[in-house]
């Protein structure tokens, strides 16, 4: 029975915690072998696969710990393409990428990375250029061959022009030789030259016992060739050593003569006189030894960052004797390694970090900041408000990674800000200080009616008067408030209900007129004028009817009382008293018998009104008090409250007192408890906030390496920072942020220094050396003497070399050159010292030294110019001159000298403009012109000059003017406000805002609508004066008359009735002085005045019509009424008149009118920010005339809402920069063009039309030049033999001490050796061996010139950014017996820039008997060998085939021609059958449609193409026949492949029938 087995699905993705702690699943199912599902106990349960495993979970922060590194691609290789390669191969280069773990650049698994980001690709296309050769210039002409009969060689070189590249072929050979063409020489008489042919100086050595014994002896060395002895000498003598440091040996040097066909000859040929120096003492070499090597030292890191910062640990070693002579230099003393050498970690792994910038909470809002940067005395002003600047501090902070949790754990301890990646926050912003406003409250109302404190329960007959008013804007700030809203006056018997009268018709007694009695209407009603019932008002007596009196006929007649005139005082005084009157006119006089008139005082009343007292009275509260906890207030609930946390409730206090207007303080009984103000009230506790700082900064680092003991004490700083300051009682902050303390522990460096001992004497080489050679028997001549070097500590006790070396600098020399006088030599007294300078700088210093001995008595010691006795020196001279040097710095304003330490940072307002310096570097010259310290010539080491910034001015206007006016004396109109420009603005100040352009007025103007209460003022009328009648013509004294009153303008706005200039009130209205009026006779029909109009319905209601008939108009009526009727029959007047209502005439239509609105108006104290715009109300009626807002009122039409909004008006913010830092280093520590730069932070970019940043962010100035030392190396010498001609020598150079600025230009001149540092070189550079080849010798040639920058090309684009050139030198023989034995070449390149692009082609020159030259040229024009493809090369041979042995023909290109005069007779297969001699062409040109009549080509194309016509021969009488003639497509192929069908074009002979 089949088995059934386990299948898996796919894995599931990964889920759970971030990190290593997820898991992934798949589904595991078991399958019959024919596929069918199974149930899971029938497989093997020990085989069934995991259905879960653990996995990495991968979450976005990760971003931040796994990154993909991919290496650099790798070598393009060529996808193997058929054929030959023309340009460049198509290829493919890989590269590998691994997902790692940021911090310890760790491999962990690749899916993590894919997860944050795609794989990158690892492979891509990529282009191999061809393989190209070698490529080499052109041989140079041959050399010249030497004369006589001496067989010689002469050869020519060429040069490499480019490298192979690619796999090219290599290099051809550089040198061609060939021999001399000369006459032999006569057996025996060859003519030969002889050199002295010196060797190699050999081995420093100490002589033996042995060779003491063999002194002066020669050893001869017999020449290969010649049986002849040349010598080498042997030594003798002890060793002369001194002090168990130097040695001093003697080396020597072999010497022969050889012939110029390098052959060995005899000695003598060469030597004359003295054989040349053979032998010369020399220091035994000896190498530097030293101690074994010290433990290990403690690692340089306490922990280990892995392969991106390794830690280091250090070992010595110190040295036991230095190196002598030739011996082997100091290996280096010390030695370094990565703690976790051999992939051994020693140490454990650092905790990762991360860095971020974090910021403090914002600080206050400072409006000062903002208005600084236009007037700095502005923040002088108190209440300040409006827009401004808040700043923050912006630090860095490190995060650990704890990279087993994968978790971030941040430590708020502030560090440099270069760790933090990316852009800092932004550490100033724009923000709104609110303005505070004052309370604003309506106008007093009148005084109310005495009211008791409590109509429910009043006792006594006390009350109180009252007037209100009540606030129109509510105040903002901490500490304003509203002034009292109520004041009271107190009262006698106050009554909180009152009866309200209205009369009825007059009914008489008797009859239709006389006396009689009005019926009156009452309604009980409360003082707001609310009906009550009757009941409240029992206690008062209720009035029912008033006499009253209806004239009879014969009566006299008189008018209604008129209103009561205003009250003449608003209060009642010791001094003035309230008083009103009314008063009536007689209307009609009385007929006989009737009642009579009254007498003139009857007909006036007068009142007192207003009598209460002027003083008043009102609660008066202090500011509530800051809120505080309260035990009776708990609340557990925190609420919000403006954008703030709270903590609970409290209570706010404050004290209330009554307040007498005129006089302070009274007793509260004098004003009424109902309105007193509460004392206490609850409010929101805000929640304490704590200082919070940053911990401490790390201690600045203290140096490591030891300090001088004279230095000054060092110190270390740290700083913390505040992230929040203390509110609402909590902590306070700490008063220290930053702390410094001097550096413990740090290590003095020691003294030490090297002493001198004396010099030995001059030792020479061994007498058994020297004696016995040719002219140097006597022991004298150059030799060596040593001495002995120890160190000493600063105790002056003997310390170890080692010590020495590395506190006390270079070891002073062991060994100096010496010289002992030989016995003809001139001797002298050693120098004397140099004779005292003068201060004058002209003056000069000698010194002197005389002849000793047998050297007085001696003509050539005599002579001063090969023996100088004397020698002169110019004396120092403290002379100097300065240049100026460089380009003079920016203008530096303040000089940020002041460096701001470690970690105290500052946004303090730095000086921009004004008066200022700018520095140009001198160069300091002694008087021999050499760069000397600038200090020398000016104590900066700078030229000074002043020099000014021009500073911006902003525009500048005036303060804002008072407000004119309002326009309109009733309802809204415009009030302005206006600025006017002081001064321009200039150097790029601020800009003036837009100006009136249009009326060219330099100003600013501010408009915003205004209101004016329409009955601000009112016509005030005084009584009718009584009828007068002009009595001249009317004896009766009544009938028509005129009567007169006073009509005055009055202030009505605070009801006190001041009389004011008519002007104010409305001209339109005006009412009448003057009036008709009638005085009735006796016995006439008396009817009163007229009344006035009735009212008009409102329009839109049916009957308010326009000007014009218009169906259903309404009218309005005028009446009066009949006071008395007449005795006799004459009819009354009318009672009555109509009129229709006419729109805009007596009938209107009312509605709201609103204003644009004002322009964002900002409180006093504030420039910008946040304010209001408003618009305003009015009532217009339909004939466009502002009306009282009451009409609109009582008609209760919609009024709109929104009256006022918030506006913002943008600050004006210019550039906001950080204070210059302090300068930097010097770019370089000496010589010209060093550059100091200083730089500033924009901390807050200009917004609106503020000063813009600048675009100098940095200010760069010169450094004082300062003169730079160095050792200079002079130029290589020709090689020294020493006596010799041919052989090995030296080359030495020198290595001078000089002075210059380090420019491109800069002239270098000597100075003493102790102004330049250690020596850099070590002492084998100063001297090379070197060799002159002797005649026959093989020899290198000089290296040519470096080729022209060369780039590898594909299609003529660059493949590659660099080029390369090259260089060669080739080695030339002079022998022609051994000519292999002389080859080889050198051959260097280097990468370039700047390289060109180069073609090359092949050239041909014409082709001459079948042969042409063929070369390759590159495309500058060079001829080379090399370059060009050897497959396209053209043919330099022309050949045919079968041969052409025919008489008189020749080969073409591939086919044989014949020569001029014969025609070509051809097979049928296209091959030449014969040449045919053209009859008649001896003397005449030939035939144009012959060919062989031409002369035998040389180079004619023509010719060529030709070459394909035949002629056949022709029977008698019959013409040429043409026929086409096939040749084999080789013919044409080769160079001209349409040949044979130009030609027929050309000569127009062919069928193309055929």
């Amino acid at each position: 029975m089949a088995q059934p087995s386990s299948f898996a699905g796919h894995w599931g993705r990964c889920v759970g915690d971030c990190g290593s702690g997820g898991t992934r699943s798949r589904a595991v199912w078991c399958t019959h072998t024919e596929g069918w599902t199974s149930h899971h106990a029938n497989c093997d349960q020990k085989e069934k696969p995991e259905s879960q495993r653990r996995c990495f979970k991968v979450c976005d922060w990760h971003l931040e710990l796994f990154e993909w590194e991919v290496s650099g691609w790798g070598t393009c290789v060529p996808g193997g393409e058929a054929g030959a390669c023309v340009t460049a191969q198509h290829g493919l280069q890989r590269r590998s990428a691994r997902c790692l773990q940021k911090l310890n650049r760790s491999t962990v698994a690749s899916e993590i990375c894919e997860h944050l980001a795609p794989r990158p690709p690892l492979e891509q296309a990529c282009l191999v250029p061809c393989p190209r050769d070698c490529v080499v210039s052109d041989f140079s002409a041959w050399s010249q061959c030497g004369g006589g009969c001496t067989r010689t060689m002469r050869h020519r070189t060429r040069a490499v022009v480019a490298p192979p590249l690619y796999g090219g072929a290599p290099c051809p050979n550089l040198t061609e030789s060939r021999l001399c063409e000369m006459a032999a020489c006569p057996l025996g008489e060859e003519e030969h030259t002889y050199s002295l042919k010196v060797g190699p100086w050999g081995e420093c050595r100490l002589p033996h016992h042995e060779d003491v014994s063999m002194a002066g002896r020669a050893v001869l060395d017999f020449g290969a060739d010649s049986g002849e002895p040349s010598v080498s000498w042997l030594e003798g003598r002890k060793a002369h050593h001194h002090a168990r440091e130097v040695q001093v040996g003697y080396q020597s040097r072999p010497v022969r003569c050889v012939r110029s066909d390098g052959k060995n000859v005899v000695l003598s040929l060469c030597v004359q006189d003295a054989i040349p120096l053979t032998f010369k003492s020399c220091v035994i070499a000896k190498d530097c030894e030293t101690s074994e090597w010290s433990a290990w030292s403690a690692c340089s890191q306490t922990c280990s960052w892995g392969e991106l910062a390794p830690g280091f640990r250090s070992r010595r070693r110190g040295v036991q004797s230095v190196a002598v002579g030739t011996g082997k230099l100091c290996p280096e003393l010390e030695e370094r390694e990565a703690c976790s050498t051999g992939g051994r970690e020693l140490l454990q792994p650092c905790p990762r970090y991360l860095f971020s910038w974090r910021t403090s909470e914002w600080k206050a809002c400072q409006v000062s900041l903002l208005l600084d940067q236009q007037d700095p005395r502005h923040h002088k002003h108190a209440g300040l408000c409006g827009g401004g600047i808040q700043t923050r501090e912006v630090y860095c902070v490190q995060i650990t990674v704890e990279v087993e949790m994968h978790r971030l754990k941040e430590v708020s301890r502030p560090v440099d800000g270069k760790f933090c990646l990316g852009p800092a926050p932004s550490a100033s912003q724009l923000c709104n200080l609110p303005c505070p406003s004052e309370c604003e409250v309506s106008a007093w109302s009148v005084w109310g009616p005495c009211l008791p404190e409590n109509c429910q329960d009043h006792q006594g007959r006390r009350g109180f008067r009252m007037r209100q008013r009540h606030v129109i804007m509510d105040p903002v700030g901490p500490s304003a408030g509203c002034p009292h809203l109520v004041e009271s006056i107190p009262c006698e018997d106050p009554a909180c209900y009152e009866w309200i009268i209205s009369e009825g018709i007059c009914v008489t007694d008797h009859g239709e007129c006389g006396l009689g009695n009005r019926i009156l209407k009452t309604v009980c009603k409360n003082k707001k004028g609310e009906e009550v019932p009757h009941h409240l008002c029992s206690e008062y007596p209720r009035p029912e009817v008033m006499a009253c009196e209806i004239p009879c006929a014969t009566d006299c007649v008189i008018s209604e009382w008129s209103q009561w005139s205003p009250c003449s005082h608003s209060c009642s005084s010791k001094n003035a008293e309230g008083s009103q009157s009314r008063s009536r006119s007689i209307l009609a006089l009385p007929a006989e018998g009737g009642k009579a008139c009254p007498p003139d005082r009857v007909l006036q009343e007068h009142r007192a009104c207003n009598d209460h007292p002027c003083v008043h009275f009102y609660w008066e509260t202090s500011p509530w008090s800051s809120c505080s906890e309260d035990a009776l207030v708990a609340l557990n609930t925190t609420f919000s409250w403006s954008g703030e946390a709270t903590c609970g409730v409290g209570i706010q206090t404050r004290k209330v007192s009554c307040m007498k207007s005129s006089s302070g303080h009274v007793t509260p009984k004098r004003c009424p408890d109902s309105t007193r103000p509460e004392t206490a009230r609850p409010c929101v506790l805000l929640c304490k906030k704590d200082c919070i700082v940053t911990p401490f900064s790390e201690w600045t680092r203290c140096p490591t390496t030891c300090q001088p003991g004279n230095a000054t004490a060092v110190k270390q700083s740290r700083y913390r920072i505040i992230i929040q300051d203390a509110a609402n009682g909590g902590h306070a902050c700490p008063d220290t942020l930053y702390e410094e303390r001097e550096c413990e522990d740090i290590p003095i460096c020691p003294v030490y220094r090297w002493k001198t001992h004396r010099w030995s004497h001059c030792i020479l080489v061994p007498d058994s050396v020297r004696q016995g050679v040719l002219g140097y028997n006597e022991a004298c001549g150059h030799g060596l003497q040593s001495r002995a070097v120890t160190c000493l500590s600063e105790t002056n006790e003997s310390a170890g070399v080692t010590e020495c070396l590395r506190w006390a600098g270079p070891m002073p020399p062991l060994v100096q050159e010496c010289l002992v006088p030989c016995k003809d030599d001139c001797t002298f007294t050693p120098w004397s010292k140099f004779t005292a300078c003068s201060f004058d700088c002209e003056s000069t210093k000698t010194r002197r030294r005389s002849l000793t001995g047998r050297s007085r008595k001696r003509d050539k010691c005599q002579n001063t110019e090969v023996y100088p006795q004397v020698e002169t020196e110019l004396c120092p001279c403290e002379v100097f001159t300065s240049q100026p040097h460089g380009n003079w710095s920016d203008c530096i304003i303040g000089g940020g000298k002041s460096e701001p330490q470690s970690g105290m940072r500052s946004h303090g307002d730095t000086k921009e403009c004004g008066e200022g310096i700018r520095l140009r570097a001198i160069a300091c010259y002694d008087k021999t012109g050499r760069l000397v310290d600038p200090s020398h010539c000016s104590s900066s080491g700078y030229i000074e000059e002043s020099c000014t910034v021009p500073c911006p001015f902003d525009c500048k206007l005036s303060d804002w003017s008072t407000w004119t006016p309002c326009s309109s004396s009733c309802g809204t109109g415009v009030k302005v406000r206006s600025k006017w420009l002081k001064e321009k603005p200039y150097n790029g100040g601020r800009p003036c805002p837009k100006l009136d352009l249009k009326n060219q007025v330099s100003g600013v103007y501010e408009a915003v609508p205004c209101y004016t209460e329409c009955n601000q003022y009112s016509w005030v009328v005084e009584p009718w004066s009584p009828c007068k009648i002009n009595s001249e013509q009317n004896s009766l004294h009544c009938g028509e008359g005129i009567q007169t009153r006073k009509v005055r303008c009055v202030k009505t706005k605070d009801h006190r009735g001041e009389t004011v200039p008519n002007a104010l009130c409305n001209q339109a209205e005006i009412p009448d002085e003057v009036q008709k009026c009638s005085l009735y006779c006796p016995s006439e029909c008396a009817v009163s005045d007229w009344g006035q109009w009735s009212t008009c319905p409102q329009v839109g209601l049916p009957g308010c019509g326009s000007k014009g008939n218009v169906p259903h108009a309404s009218f309005s009526v005028l009446q009066s009424l009949l006071l008395r009727s007449s005795v006799n029959t004459k009819p009354c007047p009318e009672d009555s008149q109509v009129k229709p209502c006419i729109l805009n005439q007596n009938c209107f239509q009312y509605q709201y009118n609103l204003t644009d609105w004002s322009t964002c108006q900002l409180s006093e104290n504030a420039t910008c920010g946040r304010g209001v715009r408003r618009r305003l109300l009015s009532c217009v009626r339909s004939d466009g005339r502002t009306v009282s807002a009451r009409h609109c009122q009582q008609r209760r039409l919609e009024k709109p809402t929104e009256m006022s909004s918030e506006c913002l008006v943008g600050c004006v913010v210019d550039c906001r920069l950080s204070a210059w830092s302090a300068w930097s280093q010097c770019s370089q520590t000496c010589g010209a063009g060093g550059q100091m730069v200083r730089g500033r932070a924009v901390l807050l970019q200009a917004a609106g039309e503020g000063r813009p940043c600048p675009a100098q962010l940095a200010q760069h100035r010169s450094c004082p030049v300062k003169p730079c030392y160095g050792w200079r190396l002079g130029p290589w010498s020709p090689c020294r033999l020493q006596g010799g001609q041919c052989g090995d020598g030296l080359q030495v150079r020198n290595l001078t001490c000089v002075v210059h600025d380090a420019s491109v230009s800069a002239t270098a001149k000597p100075v003493e050796n102790a102004l330049c540092a250690e020596l850099p070189l070590k002492e084998t550079v100063l001297q090379l061996p070197c060799s002159v080849p002797c005649p026959g010798d093989c020899h290198l040639t000089e290296w040519s010139e470096w080729s022209s920058c060369e780039l590898t090309c594909i299609e003529g684009r660059s493949f590659e950014t660099t080029g390369r050139q090259a260089r060669s030198r080739a080695f030339v023989g002079q022998s022609p017996e051994s000519p292999e034995s002389c080859s080889g070449q050198v051959v260097e390149t280097r990468p370039c820039s700047g390289g060109k692009c180069y073609d090359y082609l092949w050239k041909t020159s014409l082709w001459r008997d079948n042969v042409r030259t063929v070369w390759c040229q590159r495309s500058d024009g060079i001829n080379v060998t090399g370059g060009c493809a050897l497959q396209t090369k053209p043919a330099e041979v022309r050949h045919c085939s079968p041969a052409c042995r025919k008489p008189f023909s020749y080969c073409t290109q591939v086919l044989c021609g014949c020569e001029r005069g014969y025609t070509e007779i051809m097979r049928s297969n296209g091959f030449l059958d014969y040449c045919m001699k053209v009859p008649g062409l001896e003397d005449k040109k030939a035939d144009v449609k012959t060919i062989a009549g031409k002369n035998k080509p040389v180079n004619s194309k023509m010719h060529d193409i030709f070459k394909g016509w035949s002629i056949q021969p022709f029977n008698p009488g019959e013409k040429l026949k043409y026929e086409w003639n096939t040749f084999s497509s080789l013919h044409f192929s080769a160079e001209q492949p349409h040949n044979f069908y130009l030609a027929c074009h050309l000569l127009f002979l062919c069928d193309y029938t055929e």
